[in-house]
């Protein structure tokens, strides 16, 4: 499994490989992907998960994310410098294909 400890949030959000993660960016991953996986419930009623992995590598955050609907999966990578920035633009990268 890549990036290690899995993180189950609210039962349909799994977040993988943040276990390196401090507590202080924790509070806002956990805040930011809350607030997509919200949007994505409340705009697709046949949306049932999902799952962030994040990969560290030279200096750069390697976000993996995955929503299932009905079944289908809609997946998203980006690298970005930024955590938070990286997070958003994966998130967003889900919302806007479906």
């Amino acid at each position: 499994m890549v990036g290690g400890t899995v993180m189950e949030l609210g039962g349909n959000i799994t977040l993988s490989g943040f276990s390196d993660r401090d507590f202080a960016e924790m509070i806002v991953v956990k805040k930011v992907v809350g607030q997509y996986a919200r949007k994505l419930h409340d705009a697709h009623e046949d949306f049932s998960h999902l799952k962030i992995t994040l990969k560290v590598t030279k200096n750069q955050f390697e976000l993996h994310a995955q929503a299932e609907f009905d079944g289908n999966l809609v997946t998203s990578e980006i690298t970005d410098h930024n955590l938070f920035v990286g997070l958003d633009s994966v998130l967003k990268k889900i919302t806007a294909q479906v």
